[in-house]
């Protein structure tokens, strides 16, 4: 089956193609790091990461950028001019009594860690914005040389009647846009709509990230003399990506990724600014998912609901925990995070792991892998990773691939250990691994040699009746983390907890 992706540019479930065979440019958009994040951001970050694994289940090699933004994210934003207000890091700064660049570097590594803890496959390239200043200069003064730009008292902007494929990506009603205002739009500002390229410090105030704004980028620099006071400023937010992206993955991207959030102002300039620049699409699929909401309500500090992966951790949740219940909304779908749901998902991580622990108690059979291969409990366990990944290729089905396997889980828990082909099984688990990156592998151990005497010692006291002995002996494995699942067809053990 085909993977086709729901590209926000034509509305469309597309048939997805990467300009070169076998490779895909791909560019997520990353945090701001002013903060831990909470667990609407991960909501994302997780469905991205399925992408990846989808993509390499099917076969190809993916080059991605996720950039780490540590400047020019401004508070005004919230308040719906992105143009305006402080910078989120400066404010982080301020709360914690840091600099800026401490700031950044503190929950930057923070973020860095729980893309390890949460199992997520990490980027070839994480990008820091202040790494890639020149980049972003540079791109401005391709904007200026094409007319694309102008300036007044608080920076250079781009001129968005310039570009007249301006609204199309967001189906943005410009007029609508102006009048609906939530604050008063900068009467310099040529549109509602143009936004910051470079920002100019203000002459009052000696920041912790700014840069001198090059002499060719100000439109009056025969006045910038040696004897002139120097134009600090600092990057826009939207500038930021379309550099780096460009930078490290070239002109044109196969698959671009962030939250519909992105889609009316973050997304719509970074295609502005680039396309103005090269006069090329700047991606050719472009991904978004979905809010998440905690008990129907978003999330909000004022709430205190933007619970971060450390509290689940606090609470007793595992990171796979919440993976699995991120994987149970599809990510175009909003979500809606209640701790119900969390414990829903945990019970159904359990279950599954100890199934996977099966795969340790079938090769004590007499029947040969190979005289059980034609069976039709074996065959349907090939048919399931099948199934599984032809899900996945429809937009990154994940609810229904973990009905899939669900499905297939179900029918080996009332299955004969004896009966199960042991490579077919693992070939499955493998397979969800790679898709769903649950770890189910690598997180569900054999138990001891020792363990599985005492196993074996119990059973034999049930045949004889000696419930007594039989009982002593199943506290006596209980103390090692696993207990006993009495059968039909015999004893299996499943983790405690």
């Amino acid at each position: 089956m085909a993977l086709r992706l729901h590209n926000t540019l034509t509305g469309n479930n597309d048939e997805f193609i990467s300009q070169t065979p076998n490779l895909v440019k791909l560019y997520t958009c990353g945090p701001t790091v002013y903060n831990y994040l909470h667990i609407g951001n991960w909501f994302g970050y997780i469905a991205w990461d399925i992408l990846v694994r989808v993509l390499m289940a099917n076969d190809y090699t993916v080059e991605r950028v996720m950039n780490i933004t540590d400047v020019g994210h401004l508070t005004g934003e919230n308040e719906g001019d992105a143009n305006n207000g402080e910078d989120k890091l400066a404010k982080g700064a301020r709360r914690e009594g840091k600099t800026a660049w401490e700031v950044a570097q503190f929950y930057g590594l923070d973020f860095v860690n729980k893309i390890d803890q949460l199992g997520l496959i990490k980027p070839q390239h994480i990008a820091k914005a202040t790494d890639y200043i020149p980049q972003q200069l540079e791109l401005v003064r391709k904007l200026k040389n094409k007319g694309f730009t102008y300036q007044i008292d608080d920076g250079i902007y781009f001129d968005t009647s310039k570009f007249p494929r301006y609204a199309d990506f967001a189906h943005l009603d410009l007029m609508a846009l102006r009048a609906g205002a939530r604050v008063e739009m900068n009467p310099q500002k040529h549109n509602a709509s143009d936004f910051a390229l470079w920002k100019f410090s203000p002459n009052d105030e000696k920041r912790d990230m700014e840069w001198e704004t090059p002499d060719d980028l100000l439109e009056d620099s025969s006045k910038n003399t040696e004897d002139r006071k120097l134009i600090m400023g600092f990057p826009g937010w939207h500038l930021e990506c379309s550099a780096m992206a460009m930078t490290l993955l070239g002109e044109t991207l196969d698959i671009h990724t962030g939250g519909i959030d992105h889609i009316p102002v973050h997304h719509t300039n970074e295609i502005a600014q680039s396309e103005a620049v090269t006069d090329k699409p700047l991606s050719n699929f472009w991904l978004h998912n979905n809010h998440l909401k905690v008990n129907g309500t978003k999330i909000s500090k004022s709430l205190g609901n933007g619970y971060t992966i450390d509290d689940l951790t606090a609470r007793g949740y595992t990171p796979n925990d919440y993976r699995m219940f991120v994987l149970q909304t599809h990510y175009r779908s909003e979500g809606n995070f209640t701790f119900e749901n969390l414990t829903a998902a945990q019970n159904r991580l359990r279950n599954w792991r100890n199934i996977a622990a099966m795969r340790h108690q079938t090769h004590d059979t007499l029947r040969d892998d190979d005289d059980k291969s034609t069976d039709k409990g074996t065959i349907s366990l090939y048919a399931t990773s099948q199934a599984l990944l032809e899900v996945l290729n429809n937009d990154l089905d994940t609810p229904a691939a973990l009905v899939i396997v669900d499905e297939a889980f179900s029918r080996l828990t009332h299955a004969p250990l004896a009966d199960i082909h042991q490579h077919a099984f693992i070939e499955l688990l493998d397979t969800i691994d790679q898709t769903l990156g649950l770890q189910l592998l690598t997180t569900t151990p054999d138990v001891s040699d020792d363990i599985k005497r005492l196993i074996l010692k119990r059973q034999q006291a049930r045949s004889s009746q000696d419930w007594k002995t039989s009982d002593k002996l199943r506290q006596e494995i209980e103390k090692s983390g696993v207990t006993i699942r009495d059968t039909a067809h015999g004893p299996v053990w499943e983790y405690l907890g």
